[in-house]
């Protein structure tokens, strides 16, 4: 087993698990205070877009991780759909002809032209989080534990990208690395009792809330 396979397997390990604490979260709270549909809504289109990426370089490792992946994020979305009295099939939609046309450009333009696109894709994710982490009045919603482990996540597919030589890869796991740790930190300091900046002039519901996201 080389370094790239033993690297990739480790970045699939946490990428199996790293939104089961979340899931968790909101099943036993019902509470999105502080999460982001809009964010939640990329990562469905981003867990099938990097599966089919993985499928074009035959990366057992990144298709195996995404369609783990997917069996928290589509769970996620259910549940706070319902919370924001929406279709779920309905806010699906956009995210599955974002994946289709991400995997268009990795097929026709290419990895590094993939990756650009799929750099987009998370920076509208994590910045559509970060927005409520700075506005929502409250965080109780989120995860300590997703938001450690997203940022770990990003590490390990960083490095597995240098080690394949896959520039798709690289320039997307660095530039969302920078993302969720900027959430990551932001998350501690409203915990600690940071009050909310410009926030949202909504009452205290979570569907309200998220259903500005």
């Amino acid at each position: 087993m080389t370094a790239v396979d033993v690297v990739g397997w480790c970045a699939v390990a946490v990428g199996m698990v790293v939104g089961l604490p979340q899931l968790v979260r909101l099943a036993r709270t019902r509470r999105v205070d502080g999460l982001s549909l809009t964010s939640w809504r990329s990562i469905l289109a981003a867990n099938l877009a990097w599966g089919a990426h993985g499928i074009r370089l035959e990366a057992v490792t990144m298709l195996v991780s995404n369609c783990v992946g997917l069996c928290t994020t589509v769970p996620i979305l259910v549940l706070m759909a319902r919370r924001v009295r929406r279709s779920v099939i309905v806010l699906a939609i956009p995210s599955l002809l974002v994946a289709a046309a991400m995997t268009a450009v990795d097929h026709v333009l290419g990895s590094a032209a993939y990756g650009v696109t799929a750099i987009v894709l998370a920076v509208v994710s994590n910045l559509g989080q970060s927005t409520q982490l700075v506005r929502s009045p409250h965080v109780v919603g989120v995860s300590a534990l997703f938001m450690t482990m997203a940022v770990l996540n990003q590490v390990m597919w960083t490095c597995w990208g240098l080690l394949a030589r896959d520039p798709g890869t690289v320039m997307t796991a660095a530039t969302v690395f920078g993302l969720t740790s900027f959430n990551l930190t932001w998350y501690v300091l409203r915990r600690r009792g940071l009050r909310a900046f410009f926030a949202l002039a909504v009452p205290v519901e979570p569907s309200a809330v998220e259903a500005s996201a």
